[in-house]
């Protein structure tokens, strides 16, 4: 991976104030998308600005490279991976450039992410409606290169339907503007004129070819879109010629689009089936009552959804039984009591159908309505999750895109998928089915291993199979995803020979000497290439050691590999706003800063692509270091790449190769030394009294200046002696007092204590069961340093002393939530021993001990009111084990009290990462999105409640405001209630 072009390099690092990097770590995270494609390109350039943009094409073109404009690098055919000049516009080329609310218009740069757009477009009452299901982190230049389609595509067409206009640097650097052209082409200007002249021309060349080769469906986005260019037939739109053309004739600079009027109330019918089929052949009846979208979910999509976490409690609020398959049939007209109607006609549709609850086998279903829109928002959720529900599966096979997409007249919808699934059956494998049911185009990805031979042989004869039959359909061999390296190679058996020529044509006259992304819509490779794939014939995993346990996953490192593998670059984690993922990449907007930038990197590390050791490598370290192990991907990734678990490997590595730095023992053993600073704690705090000493502390420790350090004190949290056990019934619970709360923090654990004795527990102390004067411990400090065998012996500590407890049923609560969930998490991957999963499963929050008991009936807490609101932040760890909910539930049993939930992502400061030198200005930068900026909102009476150590630290060093542990709010209402 040497950087093949340093004459280029150097130059665009003399002329660009962008990021220019041509290292091999950078260039690997570049060479996927979400395809099975692995191409190396030559370097990356993110532009600040299109005039740099510009000048990075004008060399690559002088130095003989190729370039390839690219945005969120979600595609799912190889478009966006070529051995070329990668020019990243997602990082900066993010602007609104205007608005015309009046003609409901906006232009655009190529690289704004449309969530983005439409909140900024939602406070004037309009959105962009092509509502693609990757919109969190797909950039409109990409969707115009691709020409998109969306969910609701019955009403709003495509991309095509709704671009107006595309300023683009042609590939001699000439700067255009395409949009609408009369006849006379008096409107273009001259020295584009002779372009538009010969395009028109071959359009109307070949009107009798486009009439009779174009598949007549909405759906079809595969060559160029030579029937834009034909007379007479529609108004000619010279940048739709650009539309859908992949990045092969032009860069875009400027995008104007239609807008449309935002969505008003809307419902949701979802129809249930008791057969695959039955549910296709429906689709085209339920059409008629003109739904702005049919989605389709079946039964192995519903399967998995229902194992990730983060999806099954809304499948539990819409499925009934085990249907087949579900439409979700969607009405969004202005008149809400229109779309009521609406809904009545379903049912009454699908009961003149022939379906009934009541019924059995093919005939059994119905509908369930859907009206409330936070349900709606979760069900539209998880259908747009489609992919990745699909790509959680653990195996080495996975369903694969190579006819993904293709699109059918709806009446030869339920044949084509029996006849596709038989197809499957042929060759041994099966499919995996949603999507757009009512526009004819359903997802399917048979399920392959494309390491064996065997199987990429397969893909061959599945793809000319079912191309052959879309073809007998009338259909479109590409629906959705567009051509790129998987079916530009079918672009001629499907549109003919001469479209195909007329193809290369426009490609040519564009672009004569192939600068723009080539080898995609015309002259491709063959799409089982196996060089060009992910996983390449002499792909295998290297032989390494791994400390956690990931047999849970196939592959090296038992299993390592296989779990690194999980990602499949459709880029979720790469949202802006939302859940918590990726906090860092939300400050950086850097590939290498996203779970998907760092999962790839690792990828490539123990497959051995970067080189001998580069698990323990410094460019590895660079890569996480700016992770701060949030958990947030364990939950929001759909596939559950848990990178927070994968760093301590990476970190584990280090440590064997380069030992531990000051700052690293300083914080990883901090448990070890807590009770000598206790006893000298004026020794220890010096440093934060002094700026001279916090200046000279940074040198030596590497803790940044900037930052006061957590104060010692001598009155630690003593653990009370415990109650006792002699066999009579009684509610018991342990309380486990973290390093944190004991040594910085006892109010807390003083509190907890209060509140669990007032409700009557008799509450046992976690205490050494060797005798040990020195308390407890998680084990997190050392695995935050990478000393995993050193956590491993705090655990199996921990664990002797709870053992007693827990197999006799009695919970143990904390108040810590990194420390807490180390128990749930990390303690199972990590110590293998009897009592482990008991423990991992008898651990509460003190939030979710009181809901539970609460919930059960057995709460008798005497909380008086407390008039005042609550503004509540989650820590993260709450977050990714889904805690949030019952620490909202315990806040709102005080009466009186009103709470808010900050929407944040990470506070910043996570763990020691917001104290270090080099990572103090990010951690506030994290701070900064929601979190510090709605405290510093909060009026003087506001309670400020967040249970993590580290988010209270922040929210004291960024907003000035002391922020309370939910204890200590519950202790206050008891004091109120004596009071």
């Amino acid at each position: 991976m040497a950087s093949l072009r340093p004459g280029l390099e150097r130059r665009l690092k003399a002329e660009l104030t962008g990021d220019v990097r041509f290292d091999r770590f950078t260039r690997g995270r570049y060479a996927t998308d979400a395809s099975h494609y692995q191409i190396v390109p030559i370097g990356v350039v993110a532009p600040k600005t299109v005039e740099e943009a510009a000048r990075a094409i004008a060399l690559a073109r002088d130095e003989g490279v190729t370039v390839l404009p690219r945005g969120g690098g979600t595609s799912q055919c190889g478009q966006t991976v070529n051995d070329s000049l990668v020019v990243d516009c997602s990082k900066y080329l993010t602007g609104i450039l205007d608005l015309d609310l009046q003609r409901r218009r906006v232009t655009v740069e190529p690289g704004i992410v449309l969530d983005e757009l439409n909140r900024q477009l939602k406070a004037h009452g309009l959105w962009f409606p092509v509502d693609i299901s990757t919109s969190s982190r797909a950039t409109i230049g990409g969707m115009a290169a691709n020409n998109s389609c969306g969910g609701r595509s019955l009403r709003y067409g495509t991309m095509r339907d709704n671009v107006v206009s595309i300023d683009a640097i042609l590939a001699d650097g000439t700067r255009a503007h395409f949009g609408p052209v009369g006849g006379s082409l008096a409107d273009v200007p001259a020295a584009l004129r002779p372009l538009a002249k010969d395009l028109l021309a071959l359009g109307a060349r070949e009107q009798g070819e486009i009439e009779l080769r174009f598949p007549k469906v909405q759906r079809r986005v595969g060559g160029y879109n030579l029937d834009a260019l034909v007379p007479g037939k529609n108004d000619v739109n010279l940048a739709h010629i650009l539309v859908g053309s992949e990045g092969t004739l032009g860069f875009s600079t400027r995008i104007e689009l239609k807008l449309s009027p935002l969505l008003g109330r809307r419902a949701v019918g979802a129809v249930h089936f008791g057969s695959f089929y039955e549910a296709m052949n429906a689709a085209q009846y339920l059409v008629r009552l003109k739904p702005i979208a049919v989605e389709l979910i079946d039964r192995t999509m519903i399967e998995l959804a229902r194992e990730i976490p983060l999806f099954r409690p809304t499948l539990d609020q819409f499925v009934r039984e085990t249907p087949e398959a579900i439409l979700l049939v969607e009405f969004g007209e202005d008149d809400h009591d229109v779309n009521l109607r609406l809904m009545r006609q379903l049912k009454e549709l699908v009961g003149d159908l022939g379906f009934a609850w009541d019924k059995s086998g093919a005939k059994w279903g119905g509908v369930v309505e859907v009206l409330d829109p936070a349900l709606q928002a979760a069900i539209t959720e998880v259908r747009t999750s489609g992919l990745n529900i699909m790509m959680s599966m653990k195996d080495e096979g996975k369903p694969v895109s190579f006819v993904e997409d293709c699109a059918v007249p709806l009446e030869h919808l339920a044949d084509y998928t029996s006849r596709l699934t038989q197809v499957f059956e042929k060759h041994g494998t099966r499919g995996t089915w949603y999507a757009h049911a009512g526009s004819g185009c359903l997802h399917v990805r048979p399920i392959l291993n494309l390491r064996q031979e065997k199987d990429v042989r397969a893909m061959r004869a599945i793809a000319e199979e079912a191309f052959a039959m879309v073809r007998a359909y009338k259909g479109s061999h590409s629906g959705e995803h567009g051509d790129g390296i998987v079916r530009s190679e079918f672009n001629e058996p499907m549109f003919g020979s001469k479209l195909a020529r007329a193809f290369e044509e426009v490609k040519d006259r564009f672009d004569p000497n192939g600068l723009y992304n080539p080898g995609k819509v015309v002259r491709p490779p063959k799409f089982d290439d196996r060089s060009l794939f992910r996983f390449k014939p002499d792909y295998r995993g290297l032989d390494i050691k791994t400390e956690l346990d990931w047999s849970a996953y196939p592959g090296a490192g038992g299993g390592f590999q296989g779990a690194v593998e999980m990602c499949n670059n459709n880029g979720a984690c790469r949202k802006l706003a939302g859940g918590a993922m990726c906090p860092s990449y939300r400050v950086t907007k850097d590939e290498r800063d996203v779970t998907r930038g760092r999962a790839n990197t690792l990828r490539l590390a123990v497959t051995g692509q970067l080189g001998p050791d580069a698990l323990a490598s410094d460019e590895m370290a660079e890569t996480l270091s700016l992770c701060v192990s949030c958990k947030a991907c364990r939950r929001e990734c759909p596939t559950g790449v848990d990178m927070a678990r994968m760093k301590l490997e990476v970190l584990a590595a280090r440590v064997v190769r380069k030992g531990l730095s000051l700052r690293d023992r300083l914080i990883g053993y901090l448990p070890r030394y807590a009770p000598f600073a206790a006893r000298h704690p004026y020794l220890f705090n010096l440093r934060n009294g002094s700026a001279l000493l916090r200046g000279l502390a940074q040198i030596v420790t590497g803790f940044s200046a900037k930052r006061r350090l957590p104060a010692w004190r001598k009155d630690i949290y003593a653990d009370p002696p415990s109650p006792g056990f002699d066999g009579a019934p009684g509610r018991e619970v342990v309380l486990f007092a973290d390093t944190f709360n004991r040594y910085f923090e006892r109010e807390n654990l003083d509190a907890a204590l209060k509140v669990l004795t007032a409700g009557g527990y008799r509450v046992h102390a976690a205490v050494p069961a060797d005798g040990d004067k020195r308390p407890l411990c998680c084990g997190r400090t050392f695995l935050s340093a990478g000393l995993i065998d050193e956590a491993r012996q705090e655990m199996r500590r921990t664990l002797a002393a709870l053992l007693p407890y827990i197999q006799r049923g009695v919970p143990v609560v904390g108040l810590e939530p990194s420390c807490l969930f180390t128990f749930r998490d990390e303690l199972p991957a990590v110590l293998k021993e009897e009592g482990v999963n008991v423990l991992a499963a008898s651990t509460f929050l003190l939030e979710e001990f009181i809901a539970r008991e609460q919930k059960a009936g057995r709460l008798a807490l005497p909380l008086a009111p407390l008039p005042k609101k609550a503004l509540l932040h989650g820590h993260c760890h709450q977050k990714s084990f889904a805690a949030m909910g019952a620490v909202e539930a315990t806040l709102r049993l005080i009466p009186g009290l009103a709470v808010e939930t900050v929407e944040s992502s990470c506070c910043g400061m996570a763990g020691s990462f917001g104290y270090a030198a080099e990572t103090a200005d990010i951690s506030l930068k994290m701070g900064e999105l929601s979190l510090l900026p709605a405290v510093r909102k909060a009026d003087a009476e506001t309670i400020v409640v967040a249970d993590g150590t580290s988010c209270r630290h922040q929210i004291h060093d960024g907003a000035a405001r002391e922020a309370l542990h939910v204890a200590r709010v519950l202790a206050m209402s008891l004091e109120t209630t004596r009071a």
